[in-house]
């Protein structure tokens, strides 16, 4: 009888799913260092935290699948965690990244200012001067570029355990939002968080990309410092609204920028302004000109504003962002000169790996 083989022992593992993830344990890459000698099979099992649920049952229905393999008379099973602490080293980006050349994190210091569409708009404007760009939804609790680009489906696995990224509008782009379904409710531990935003970064085929734009997820928690540790951000811009609560929350996500090391290129002032497309009145429905006001307060550069405007809410709502479909237009024209000032920052923006200092 022929040994078995490697393919053979993770094919017979992709049954048992993990429930948070909703994936199986091959394809969120817990399944390492698979070892067969005759009928002896080895691997081990590496799971987000030391104390998952679900520990023994996985360890138990990977014993019995590998073990029905014909010519398997032993199987041994390791389980082991692996997390992201407060002890985790910093990675060069040639490690997690190798063919990525700058990496651009798109932050806020709240939710509803606008920051993913901004994200989407700027990674296209990038692209549309040349730069060949990618984006990745970080906010695993909220993920929005499935909606923002109309990207349908599933990305597709190569050898197993790497995912091949999905296109839209000549973006290169990966979200949790392709791998869950959309009405699943993200009720994750933070390791858990930690754990899918490495997965997304490494264990993605993203290939040679001039700007890897990273849409944060809102605030300044561990998303935001696992992607510090994870990733030598070349740059982080700050969507903000003009008013004071919104901007309050933008100078926190400044301060964290700047505490781990990481170089601010700018603020961007989203809905800044409504002018009403009947009659042309304009109104400063939250203000105006606060966040350039913050900028300059905080001595970083102000990169733009972004009207209040129906256009572009439809358009991002229907999955046809503006900078895409109307590029002639006066909204696509706002996008592409911070697009301008961002890569200008960027050209003068050297970093070296970033040292994270957390006070117990």
């Amino acid at each position: 009888m022929s040994q078995v083989s490697e393919a053979q022992v993770l094919d017979a593992l992709r049954p048992i799913v993990d429930p948070d993830f909703q994936r199986n344990i091959v394809d969120l890459g817990f399944v390492r260092d698979v070892v067969i000698d005759a009928g002896r099979v080895s691997f081990r099992i590496v799971l987000t935290t030391p104390a998952c649920p679900v520990k023994a049952e996985f360890e138990r229905a990977a014993r019995e699948r590998v073990g029905a393999l014909p010519g398997v008379t032993d199987v041994q099973v390791t389980m082991g965690a692996e997390t992201r602490g407060r002890a985790a080293k910093p990675v060069a980006a040639g490690e997690v990244l190798p063919g990525v050349r700058n990496t651009l994190a798109v932050a806020s210091g709240k939710g509803g200012v606008g920051k993913s569409n901004t994200a989407v708009n700027l990674a296209l404007a990038l692209a549309a001067s040349g730069a060949r760009v990618g984006i990745l939804d970080a906010d695993v609790y909220g993920p929005s570029l499935p909606t923002l680009l109309g990207i349908r489906g599933k990305p597709e696995t190569i050898g197993g355990n790497r995912l091949k990224p999905m296109s839209g509008y000549g973006l290169t782009v990966m979200s949790i939002g392709f791998l869950v379904a959309e009405e699943t409710p993200m009720i994750w531990r933070g390791p858990m968080v930690m754990s899918a935003l490495t997965q997304m970064l490494r264990e993605v085929e993203w290939g040679t990309l001039d700007v890897m734009v990273v849409d944060m997820p809102p605030g300044t928690g561990d998303a935001q410092l696992t992607m510090a540790q994870q990733v030598p951000l070349k740059g982080a811009v700050i969507v903000s609204t003009p008013q004071d609560l919104a901007l309050v929350d933008a100078r926190r996500g400044i301060a964290m920028f700047r505490r781990v090391n990481v170089p601010v290129l700018g603020v961007v002032e989203n809905m800044s302004y409504f002018q009403c497309p009947q009659c042309g009145t304009r109104s400063d429905i939250f203000g105006h000109g606060g966040a350039r006001h913050e900028a300059e307060r905080l001595g970083v550069p102000f990169l733009g504003e972004v009207p209040l405007h129906m256009t572009i809410r439809e358009k991002s709502d229907a999955g046809l962002p503006v900078v895409a479909t109307e590029p002639d237009g006066p909204h696509a024209k706002a996008y592409c000169e911070i697009a301008a000032r961002v890569r200008d920052q960027l050209k003068s923006t050297g970093r070296a790996a970033p040292r994270i200092v957390i006070e117990g």
